[in-house]
């Protein structure tokens, strides 16, 4: 499991949590869409931000390994914001590339292509 050096461990102040520390000795956690809906509390909704900023100060448009990145984190935004880099993707390996859809993350979270604002 690669280990993104330099990427925050968790948002700042908070238990939301964007990395893991070591690989799932039980295998590997699928990583799946889930739906965000509107009745989402504001500070799930400011986490998301945060780990969308961190993704794209870290990555840019650039395809990236999942590694260690948080499946439960990745998972608000998979399918939408962050999609598969490759064909055919396995949604149970810690090497499969993602890569950020610039456009529609842009619309989702506006806020989070400003210098830094999970720290």
């Amino acid at each position: 499991m690669l280990k993104h050096r330099g990427f925050p461990g968790r948002m700042a102040g908070t238990d939301f949590q964007f990395t893991v520390r070591r690989a799932n000795p039980r295998g590997v956690t699928r990583l799946v869409a889930r739906e965000r809906y509107r009745d989402r509390k504001p500070a799930d909704k400011r986490a998301d931000a945060a780990f969308m900023a961190a993704l794209w100060a870290h990555f840019g448009t650039e395809p990236f390994e999942r590694g260690n990145l948080d499946a439960g984190r990745l998972a608000w935004l998979f399918g939408r914001e962050v999609k598969a880099a490759e064909d055919p993707f396995d949604p149970e390996s810690y090497d499969a590339l993602l890569q950020i859809d610039e456009t529609v993350a842009r619309a989702s979270f506006p806020d989070a292509f400003e210098d830094e604002p999970w720290g």
